[in-house]
C-alpha cells in the first residue's frame, strides 16, 4: 500500500518522464518531419490534458523539441510565441485594470441590479446581464470574481432576514408613489378590511413555511435562489465572452490560428466576430435564465419576475435597500471613472470602424493598407492610460479628488499620478496564456511546415460523405466533451488544426468548423474543474458538484443548439459558408514547399 501511495503522489512527475520516453521509437523508427511534428505535437498535448506540468511551461515544449528534431530553426520558433493578438491582449488588460482599479466594474453591475429589482427571477437576470456586459471586455475568470461577492451580499440578506420574514413573504406590502398618496392611502385600507374579513373566514390560522433548523438556509427556496443565482453568474460570464475577440483567451486562439494559416482570408477582425457572435449570446442568455429559473425557482414567472414596483415583500424590500446601501458607498462617479468609461467607448468604436467592411473605415485614410489592426488601437489606448493622471487637471479639484485617489489605491496623493502604474497592469496580466498561445502558434508552424496537416487531412478523407452540418455537429459534441477535463486553452490550440485539415480535406469552408468549435470549446460548465469561474463559484458553498453537472448539461445542450442555429442561418451570408474559399487552399501549397 505504501508503494501505491508513492506512485500515487509522484504521477504527475511519472507521467511528465514516460510519455515523451514511450513516444521516443515515433520518431526514432520514422525519422522524418512529419512524425518528429506529431511526436512533439502528441507529448505537448498530453502534457496540457493532464495537466502534469502547468500550461505555460508545457507550451514551452515545441521552442526545445522542434529545434532538436529539426522540424523549424530555433529563431522560427522563437517568432511564434509573441504576436499580434498578444498586443491587442495587453491593451485590452490596461484598460480592465483601468476599470478595475477605480471600480466602474462594480457601479456598472449594481446600477443595472438596481433597475432589474430584487424579485428573484429578475435578480438573476439582473446579474446575468451586467456579467455578460463586464465579461465582453474583461476576462470569464475576473468577471466572475468581480461580480460574485456583490451577489454574495445580497444573497445573505436574504438568508439574514428568512427566518424574521417567513410569515410575511405570504403578505404583500404597498408601496405609496408620491404623487398618488391619497388613492393609495383609500386602497391600502380597503385592502386591510378585506384581509381582516378573509382572516375571520378561514377557521384556521395560514401555516408558515417550515424553518430548515438543519441547514444554512431558513428554507428550501432560499437554497434554490442561492443555487440559481451563483450558477448563473459563471453561465453569464461564459456567455459574454463569446460575443467579442477579447472577451476569452479561446477566441484570441482561434484568431490567431485561422489568420496565420489562411493569410489571404482577410474575413475575421473584431466587428464581423460581434455581428455573428451577439445574437448567439443573447439567445444563450434568454435560454440558460429560463432554464435556470425552470430548475431551481419552477415555473412560475409571474410571480418571480413581476415588474411592478407597487408589490413587494419585506424581503425584496430589505434587499433593494441593501444595494442601494452598496451603491452609495461607491460616492459621486469619479473623474477616474470618467475617464476609464471614455476610453472604454472609444476603444470600441475604432475597433467597430477600422474596418466595417459596408462602409470604408478609418484606415483608408492612411496610404499604406494592412498596417493598422485591432492591436495598435488597443495598445495605444493603454499606453495612454500610463500618462493621464488620475486627478483633474486644474486645482480647484485637487481637495475632493486627492481623497478618492487615497480611497482606490492606499498611497499618498500624487498629483501626476498615472491612471494604471506597471504594477496594476502586471497583476492582471495573464502571461501564463501568452505563453500558451504561443506554444499552440508553434505547434500550428510546425504542422504547416512538416507536412502534418496534409497527412492529417488525408486519413480523414473517409469523412467525405458526411454533409458540412454533421461535421460541424461532431466537432461540437466532441470539443464540448473534451473541455469538462481540460482546460479550455488546450483543447482548442490541439483540435483547430486538426480541424482545419478535416476542412481542407472534405471542401468544406474551414469557418464551417472552427468558429462552432471555439464556442462550444467555452461550454465546460459541468464540472468545478471545467473552468476558473466554476471553481470560483463552488468555492462560496452555495451548490454541489450534482447542482453544476445537473444544470451545466442543460446549458452544454443549449449553447450547442444555438451555435448549430447560427452556423446554418445568419453565419452562412456574413461568411459566405456555402462555398469552399480559394485562400482555404494556400495551407496546401505552402505545406507541400
Amino acid at each position: 500500500m505504501d508503494l501505491i501511495k508513492k506512485i500515487w503522489t509522484a504521477r504527475k512527475l511519472i507521467l511528465v518522464v514516460m510519455i515523451p520516453l514511450s513516444l521516443l521509437p515515433l520518431p526514432l523508427i520514422h525519422p522524418c518531419s512529419e512524425s518528429s511534428c506529431a511526436y512533439v505535437l502528441i507529448v505537448t498535448a498530453v502534457y496540457w490534458v493532464s495537466e502534469a506540468v502547468p500550461l505555460g511551461a508545457a507550451a514551452l515544449v515545441p521552442a526545445f523539441l522542434y529545434p532538436l528534431f529539426g522540424v523549424l530553426k530555433s529563431s522560427e520558433v522563437a517568432s511564434e510565441y509573441f504576436k499580434d493578438t498578444t498586443l491587442l491582449l495587453m491593451g485590452v488588460i490596461c484598460l480592465a485594470a483601468s476599470i478595475e482599479k477605480w471600480n466602474l466594474h462594480k457601479r456598472i453591475a449594481l446600477r443595472m441590479v438596481m433597475i432589474a429589482g430584487a424579485k428573484p427571477g429578475m435578480l438573476v437576470l439582473g446579474f446575468m446581464c451586467c456579467t455578460v456586459f463586464l465579461s465582453m471586455w474583461l476576462s470569464n475568470t475576473s468577471t466572475t470574481a468581480m461580480v460574485m461577492p456583490i451577489a454574495e451580499a445580497v444573497l445573505q440578506q436574504l438568508i439574514c432576514t428568512g427566518i424574521a420574514d417567513s410569515l410575511e413573504d405570504s403578505l404583500t406590502v404597498y408601496t405609496q408613489d408620491e404623487e398618488s398618496n391619497k388613492e393609495e392611502n383609500q386602497e391600502s385600507s380597503m385592502n386591510h378590511l378585506e384581509l381582516l374579513d378573509r382572516k375571520h373566514n378561514i377557521p384556521a390560522p395560514p401555516k408558515k413555511p417550515k424553518i430548515r433548523r438543519d441547514s444554512l438556509y431558513p428554507t428550501k427556496r432560499d437554497h434554490m435562489i442561492c443555487k440559481c443565482l451563483s450558477l448563473s453568474i459563471t453561465y453569464a460570464a461564459t456567455i459574454g465572452g463569446l460575443i467579442t475577440i477579447t472577451g476569452t483567451s479561446t477566441n484570441l486562439i482561434f484568431a490567431e490560428q485561422f489568420n496565420n494559416r489562411y493569410p489571404e482570408a482577410k474575413v475575421i477582425n473584431f466587428g464581423t466576430w460581434f455581428i455573428f457572435s451577439l445574437p448567439i449570446a443573447l439567445i444563450m442568455l434568454m435560454l440558460t435564465w429560463i432554464w435556470l429559473h425552470c430548475l431551481f425557482l419552477g415555473c412560475n414567472f409571474r410571480e418571480t419576475c413581476s415588474l411592478s414596483k407597487k408589490r413587494k415583500t419585506r424581503r425584496e424590500i430589505l434587499s433593494e435597500k441593501r444595494i442601494h446601501e452598496e451603491y452609495h458607498k461607491l460616492g459621486p462617479i469619479s473623474y477616474p471613472e470618467v475617464v476609464t468609461g471614455i476610453f472604454f467607448i472609444l476603444m470600441t468604436v475604432l475597433w467597430f470602424t477600422r474596418e466595417p467592411g459596408f462602409v470604408p473605415g478609418w484606415t483608408t485614410l492612411f496610404e499604406k493598407k494592412g498596417y493598422r489592426t485591432d492591436a495598435t488601437v488597443s495598445v495605444l489606448l493603454g499606453f495612454l492610460l500610463f500618462l493621464i493622471p488620475a486627478r483633474k487637471p486644474w486645482p480647484s479639484a485637487f481637495s475632493s479628488e486627492s481623497k478618492v485617489y487615497k480611497h482606490f489605491t492606499g498611497e499618498e496623493e500624487d498629483p501626476l499620478a498615472p491612471m494604471i502604474t506597471w504594477k496594476d497592469f502586471q497583476r492582471l496580466m495573464p502571461w501564463e496564456i501568452v505563453i500558451l498561445v504561443g506554444g499552440g502558434y508553434a505547434l500550428a508552424a510546425g504542422c504547416k511546415v512538416s507536412g502534418l496537416s496534409m497527412w492529417i487531412g488525408r486519413q480523414l478523407e473517409p469523412m467525405s460523405g458526411l454533409p458540412p452540418w454533421a461535421v460541424t455537429l461532431l466537432a461540437c459534441l466532441l470539443v464540448s466533451a473534451v473541455t469538462e477535463f481540460a482546460s479550455n486553452p488546450a483543447t482548442l490550440t490541439v483540435f483547430l488544426p486538426i480541424l482545419s485539415a478535416l476542412s481542407e480535406t472534405l471542401h468544406i469552408n474551414p469557418l464551417h468548423t472552427l468558429i462552432p468549435a471555439t464556442m462550444c470549446v467555452s461550454f465546460g460548465v459541468m464540472l468545478p474543474v471545467g473552468n476558473p469561474p466554476n471553481a470560483i463559484v463552488f468555492s462560496y458553498g452555495h451548490v454541489q458538484i450534482s447542482d453544476m453537472v445537473k444544470a451545466g448539461f442543460g446549458v452544454n445542450l443549449i449553447g450547442v443548439f444555438v451555435v448549430m442555429l447560427a452556423i446554418m442561418t445568419w453565419g452562412e451570408p456574413l461568411f459566405h459558408l456555402s462555398e469552399f474559399p480559394t485562400w482555404a487552399l494556400m495551407p496546401n501549397v505552402t505545406g507541400s514547399l
